[in-house]
C-alpha cells in the first residue's frame, strides 16, 4: 500500500508520524512510503535519512493522497479536503473534543482511527499512544520547572554552606506522573505526590516518594476499569485540597498532570492554594490544553503570580522532546498498521478485534464510534 507522512501544520508541533526507522520497515515489508519534504526536520530526520531508508520525497499533495496517511496531530480542513475518498488515517485526533471534525472525515469518505483512544490492554501496550507520549512529558516537566527554578534541585554540601534539596510535588500518578517522580528523584529532589486512585500508592512508594492522602478506603472506588481515574467526590476533593495545601506551604516545585478523558481537565490548585506558595516556587500544568489542573495557568505561556509563582503552561510538551516523541510515536503507528493492513498487504478491518473497535471513528462516509454516532 501507498502510505503518506504528511509534515505537521499544527502550530508548536514538531513531531512527525514516522522515522526513517520505521519508514524502512515499512519499505521492508512491500508497502511504498511517501514523506513530504522537511516533514521530519522538527525531529531532527533529514529528508536524506528519508531517502536512505527508502521513502519516496514528495510534496504535501503526493503524501496526503496516499492510500493511508500517518499524523500526529488532526488535520487542519484543508488537509480534509486532500485526502482521498476511501483513504485511511490514523492519528491522535481528539475526537471527543472535536466532533464536528469527525463529521468532516466521515464526509470526505475517509476511515478515520483515533490512537489515543486504543485501549489500554495487554495486547495494545506497543500501540499506546498515550503512554509513550506522557511518558516523556513527565520527563521534559520536571527539566522545564528545574531550568525556570532559581534554586538547585539536589542537596549540595559546601564549604559555604548546605544548599537545600527542592521540595517536589506530582500530582496525578499516572504514566506522566510517575516519570515526574522518576525524573525529580534523579535530579536530587525530596518527592511526594498524590492522585486519587489507591493503586497509585504503592506505585509512588516503589519510586521513593511520600504518598499524600487524607483517606485511602474512599480512593479504592476511584479508578477505572481501564486504569483512568474517576472524578471524585466534592468531600473527598474538599479534604485533600486541604491537605494538600497544607503541603503546599513547603513545596518548591508542583508538577500537575491530571487529566479525565474526553472532558475537561479537573482543578485540583486554585488561586487560594497557589497564594500559599513561597516566591520562587515553580507550578508546571500538564494538562493546560485541556483547560488546566491550575487556576490562572495559560495555554503557552508562563504566568509570574503576585506572590511570586510561576505557573508554566506548555499545551505540547511531548513536541517539545520531539526526537524521542517522535520516534516512540512512529512505533506505535507501526504496531497499530500490523493490526489493520494483513499478510497480503492490504486493509483489513476487522470490527469485531476490540482495539479496532475503540479507535474507529469513520468507515463508509459514516460516524461508526458508539460515542460519537449520535452527535
Amino acid at each position: 500500500m501507498i502510505i503518506g507522512i504528511p509534515k505537521e501544520r499544527r502550530v508548536g508541533e514538531l513531531r512527525v508520524a514516522a522515522s526513517p526507522d520505521t519508514a524502512k520497515r515499512l519499505i521492508g515489508q512491500g508497502h511504498t512510503v511517501v514523506v513530504e519534504r522537511g516533514a521530519g526536520a522538527g525531529a531532527a530526520y533529514t529528508d536524506d535519512a528519508y531517502a536512505a531508508s527508502g521513502a519516496q520525497l514528495a510534496d504535501t499533495a503526493a503524501a496526503l493522497g496516499a492510500e493511508i496517511v500517518l499524523k500526529v496531530q488532526r488535520p487542519t480542513a484543508d488537509e480534509i479536503k486532500a485526502m482521498k475518498s476511501g483513504a485511511v488515517l490514523v492519528a491522535m485526533l481528539a475526537p471527543l473534543q472535536h466532533k464536528d471534525e469527525v463529521q468532516a472525515y466521515a464526509k470526505a469518505g475517509v476511515t478515520a482511527f483515533a490512537m489515543e483512544l486504543v485501549p489500554r490492554i495487554t495486547r495494545a501496550q506497543t500501540m499506546d499512544v498515550l503512554s509513550s507520549q506522557a511518558n516523556l512529558a513527565g520527563y521534559k516537566a520536571v527539566l522545564d520547572a528545574a531550568d525556570y527554578f532559581g534554586r538547585a534541585m539536589p542537596m549540595m554540601m559546601t564549604a559555604a554552606g548546605t544548599v537545600a534539596p527542592a521540595r517536589v510535588l506530582v500530582m496525578g500518578a499516572g504514566v506522566a506522573g510517575l516519570q515526574a517522580i522518576a525524573t525529580a528523584r534523579r535530579l536530587g529532589g525530596v518527592v511526594s505526590a498524590t492522585d486519587v486512585r489507591f493503586a497509585a500508592k504503592e506505585q509512588v512508594e516503589s519510586l521513593g516518594a511520600t504518598f499524600l492522602t487524607v483517606d485511602l478506603e474512599a480512593m479504592k472506588a476511584m479508578e477505572t476499569a481501564g486504569g483512568y481515574a474517576k472524578e471524585a467526590s466534592e468531600d473527598f476533593t474538599r479534604r485533600q485540597r486541604e491537605h494538600v495545601t497544607e503541603a503546599l506551604k513547603k513545596i518548591d516545585i508542583v508538577i500537575c498532570t491530571a487529566l479525565i478523558p474526553g472532558r475537561k481537565a479537573p482543578i485540583l490548585i486554585t488561586k487560594e492554594m497557589v497564594g500559599v506558595m513561597r516566591a520562587g516556587s515553580v507550578i508546571v500544568d500538564l494538562a493546560v490544553e485541556q483547560g488546566g489542573n491550575v487556576e490562572g495557568s495559560k495555554p503557552d505561556e508562563t504566568v509570574t503570580t503576585a506572590n511570586g509563582v510561576a505557573i508554566i503552561g506548555h499545551s505540547n510538551m511531548p513536541a517539545r522532546i520531539a526526537v524521542d516523541a517522535s520516534a516512540l510515536y512512529a512505533r506505535n503507528l507501526f504496531a497499530f498498521l500490523g493490526l489493520i493492513v494483513g499478510k497480503d498487504k492490504a486493509l483489513k478491518i476487522d470490527e469485531a478485534d476490540e482495539i479496532v473497535k475503540a479507535s474507529l471513528l469513520t468507515r463508509d462516509g459514516k460516524v461508526v464510534h458508539p460515542q460519537l454516532a449520535g452527535a
